[in-house]
């Protein structure tokens, strides 16, 4: 079974469009560990749309399964990392204009950068991950750039409602995930997951972990965020 990363950054999101201090992210990364979840993942984005440098740095002192951080490849957050020291850091794109993470990294593009920001972070002892499309050359570019762990981006299954095209993506992140394990990569996927997508991607056996954010946050907002999560946590299983 995968195990589940929950991503705060919508708590962040309410948060800071009253430029208050409710909701609290603290409290619901502690809601959701209450709830069973295997980790609690933000990201420190530059422009600081949601969570900030006061966010992460609590959380670290307070999260007790996994902090992963997703992050660019900017030095300023590649030197909060360093300072931080988050249990994992997982590496995606960012553009300021995006509603929400497009795609996966351009790992083949952007190789150097990449790989010098991968052995900045491992010599600080956090795993590194990277966010990639399940697409071969980026797949191998990730592992010969040192990352430790894939996370497949799942948003073009997840976007499509075509029974067939539902099929052949499902098929492309399953050989995506053969190929990866075959170069001794840990993958991981996410990406528009919720509770009516998320069971087949759950059963592709190999995936070891799922982050999902805004569907758990969306149904928080009805039930309650301990109950959202246990409800994930019920549908993964």
């Amino acid at each position: 079974m995968p195990k589940l990363g929950v991503n705060i950054d919508h708590v962040a999101t309410l948060r800071q469009a009253r430029g208050g201090i409710e909701p609290d992210p603290i409290q619901a990364a502690e809601a959701c560990e209450r709830a069973g979840c295997d980790g609690i993942v933000v990201h420190l984005r530059g422009d600081r749309r949601h969570i900030n440098d006061n966010d992460l740095r609590a959380l670290r002192k307070q999260v007790r399964t996994k902090l992963n951080l997703e992050m660019s490849c900017s030095l300023e957050i590649v030197g909060i990392a360093r300072s931080v020291k988050p249990d994992q850091a997982t590496l995606v794109p960012e553009r300021r204009q995006e509603l929400t993470t497009e795609g996966g990294l351009n790992v083949v593009h952007e190789f150097s950068k990449v790989k010098e920001v991968v052995e900045a972070l491992r010599k600080e002892g956090i795993i590194v991950s990277i966010f990639v499309d399940p697409d071969e050359e980026q797949i191998r570019a990730s592992s010969k750039v040192g990352a430790q762990i894939i996370e497949l981006h799942t948003g073009c299954y997840a976007n499509t409602t075509n029974e067939d095209e539902i099929g052949y993506e499902l098929t492309k992140l399953a050989n995506a995930k053969d190929l990866a394990m075959s170069l001794g990569l840990r993958v991981a996927a996410g990406h528009g997951l919720n509770y009516k997508n998320v069971k087949p991607v759950a059963q592709i056996p190999g995936i070891e972990e799922l982050n999902i954010g805004h569907a758990i946050i969306s149904r928080a907002v009805f039930s309650g965020l301990e109950q959202a999560v246990h409800e994930m946590i019920e549908l993964i299983r």
